[in-house]
């Protein structure tokens, strides 16, 4: 059975899980920038990835406008999680009572503020577990593995064949709050990908820029656990052994942990692609989800808050690219600066 599916928030994820479920048989309105839904409908989509798959999706097989309206039966709100309010209340008012409405969006509470501006309808918390990369002309191309995650619901039952069509792998969590705090661990690698300037692959390839994410994560989890907050396992290895895991030399990570190197070649981080088309990034909501939680247990986050600094220093103009020595030495100049101040 057909559904109406509306995506706002047209970029690369939007377009690529929105370009699936058309592929599937949904009817899909894509809402967007003015640029972007240009390119939809001068080119239609074309969605490949990693594995060879290759999909293509003409223009009259889906709407794409800039304003959204109220005909959707399903809204996945892939917006920046800083555009989620104003996203929101365009919905208010023209959404049906019981209308499903998906978070996709990186961070954590993003479904809550949707929740108190679109009381009557069904808002459910959600994850896309993989990295989709922009190549221009309709052409959106996963770059990573992963799935589709979902807050469990029984609204959830009519969707569920096209979603099994499109194959998106979508998964339903009773409780999503492990994998979205699973998530955020595995998405400080952004800042570090964005500052680095070089593909995931060979970022997290290079025994620096791995000791980087180390140490954010190692001070996230130590944030987590006095917030008794227990993330899911995502990766080969629990989160604590995954942090410890990064710092090994390349021959021995390449062995043991292959599969987080198993990344599209020309795959960068969403924080990335944000500094290279001057907008602002995701940081807060990130990184500053750690730094506010740390607040609240009265734990120091000094490699955290550092690297909202340098990315907030790249959102204001900062350019320069940090080999994996310098980034290094800069978040480990302030996990011992924060260490002397706690001491």
């Amino acid at each position: 059975m057909s559904f109406r599916v509306t995506v706002l928030g047209a970029g690369s994820i939007g377009c690529y899980v929105g370009g699936r479920l058309a592929a599937a048989g949904a009817e899909v309105t894509f809402v967007g920038r003015p640029r972007v839904v240009e390119e939809l409908r001068t080119f239609g989509l074309r969605l490949t990835d990693l594995d060879g798959n290759d999909a293509r999706v003409e223009p009259d097989a889906f709407r794409a406008v800039t304003e959204p309206a109220g005909d959707a039966d399903l809204v996945l709100i892939t917006v920046k999680s800083a555009a989620t309010a104003t996203a929101a209340a365009e919905l208010a008012g023209l959404l049906r009572p019981g209308t499903v409405v998906i978070s996709l969006q990186n961070g954590i509470g993003n479904d809550a503020v949707i929740r108190e501006l679109l009381p009557t309808c069904v808002v459910l918390a959600g994850m896309v577990m993989f990295n989709v990369v922009h190549h221009g002309q309709g052409r959106f191309h996963r770059g990573t593995a992963g799935t589709v995650d979902v807050a469990d619901d029984p609204v959830l039952n009519r969707f569920g064949a096209v979603f099994a069509k499109s194959g998106l792998g979508f998964e339903r969590y009773a409780d999503l709050l492990p994998i979205q705090w699973a998530k955020l661990l595995l998405n400080l690698n952004n800042p570090i990908n964005a500052l680095s300037g070089r593909p995931l692959r060979e970022e997290l390839g290079t025994r620096d820029y791995r000791r980087c994410l180390a140490l954010a994560q190692r001070e996230a989890l130590d944030v987590m656990a006095a917030a008794r907050i227990r993330p899911a396992r995502l990766t080969p290895l629990p989160p604590e052994m995954m942090a410890r895991l990064l710092t090994v030399p390349d021959g021995v990570f390449r062995r043991v942990a292959g599969k987080v190197l198993a990344v599209d070649p020309v795959a960068r981080s969403s924080m990335a692609d944000d500094l290279a088309a001057g907008r602002r990034t995701e940081i807060p909501w990130l990184c500053g989800e750690i730094v506010s939680l740390g607040a609240m247990v009265g734990i120091p986050t000094p490699v955290n808050q550092k690297l909202i600094e340098l990315v907030s220093a790249a959102e204001n103009g900062d350019r320069r690219t940090w080999s994996g020595p310098e980034l290094l030495e800069q978040l480990t100049d302030a996990a011992r600066d924060g260490a002397a101040n706690k001491g």
